[in-house]
């Protein structure tokens, strides 16, 4: 069993892009449900859209990086209102439903054949990272320490994406302490309550559904940047592991998403590591390497029960402030 190429690869999650990503797709999501206490279960529909967003525009159009993350945010915008202006003013089950349904539709017009040409159907599209990747600062090669070894271009992508996650981070928590968010904390304990004051209740759900799914959209751009952008990624399983993430870490939290992010991926890394390591040398006889793949999720699933039963607020949730096991 090589250990160490078993923990070297679980620590090269602890900063990849797509833990990056998840962590600023759950940061989102504490906007909607941690904070505001909105059930969006289509977040894989926001980053699909800033995945296609950048994509199609550098590819089909030649536009500049800038000008394709504009596409996308401006795509989410619209999106949020789509959903959310039927169905913010009823129950919260109305927009689960709504978002979900919608996340999945969104899916299958990018993978129809109809559109071909522009969105590559099932086989999606690839090398649309040209214009941006001719800022690349870091020098052809492969260098770091220890796991932590990268060519340029994924070390390019490593400090956009934290430096993404951190902004996003320091946002969320300026606007959280501000009086915008402290009228959607109260949304989400009593809306009636912040009806009564005056506010309307309306307006600020529309605006955290489209403040957390811009937050969703610019995760889908930093997890198609290291590789192509195909559909079958944001199937509706994507919004769930991002509510484990959510959920793990802490819902109505900051560091929350991050921390929870990181654990998933780590997790996850070495329970696939030392599975498919421990049925190679015989230590499973009866199990092969296909249901090692699986056996890996239903790991990462007890780990997360355990953390549940023990910290039902999360890693780094306040019980006064947000349990999710009531």
């Amino acid at each position: 069993m090589d250990w160490g190429a078993i923990f070297g690869n679980a620590a090269v999650e602890l900063i990849s892009p797509t833990t990056a990503a998840y962590a600023l797709a759950a940061l989102g999501l504490a906007i909607h449900f941690g904070y505001t206490g909105l059930l969006n279960f289509g977040q894989a529909g926001f980053m699909l859209l800033g995945a296609y967003g950048y994509a199609i525009p550098a590819l089909k159009l030649g536009w500049p990086f800038w000008a394709c993350v504009l596409t996308a945010l401006a795509a989410s915008v619209i999106f949020a209102l789509i959903l959310g202006i039927p169905t913010l003013r009823l129950r919260a089950d109305y927009l689960a439903i709504v978002t979900i349904a919608a996340a999945e539709v969104l899916r299958l017009i990018f993978t129809t054949n109809e559109f071909r040409a522009v969105t590559g159907s099932a086989n999606g599209l690839s090398e649309f990272q040209v214009d941006l990747l001719a800022l690349n600062p870091f020098p052809p090669g492969r260098y770091g320490f220890g796991p932590f070894v990268f060519d340029n271009r994924v070390w390019f992508f490593l400090v956009i994406a934290w430096i993404v996650v951190a902004i996003a981070a320091v946002f969320t928590w300026l606007i959280m302490r501000s009086p915008w968010g402290r009228v959607v904390k109260g949304i989400r304990e009593d809306e009636d309550a912040v009806r009564a004051l005056g506010k309307n209740v309306y307006s600020y759900k529309i605006q955290s559904l489209i403040l957390g799914g811009l937050l969703g959209t610019l995760a889908g751009i930093l997890f198609v940047l290291p590789r192509a952008v195909v559909p079958s990624y944001f199937q509706p399983t994507l919004t769930f592991v991002i509510y484990a993430v959510l959920l793990l870490g802490g819902a109505a939290t900051i560091l929350g998403p991050i921390v929870g992010s990181i654990v998933f991926w780590v997790l996850l890394s070495f329970f696939s590591g030392f599975v498919s390591r421990a049925v190679t040398a015989g230590w499973f006889p009866f199990m092969t390497q296909v249901q090692a793949g699986q056996l890996r999720f239903i790991l990462v699933g007890v780990a997360i029960m355990l953390i549940v039963v023990f910290m039902p607020q999360g890693l780094l949730g306040n019980k006064k402030e947000l349990a999710f096991v009531k």
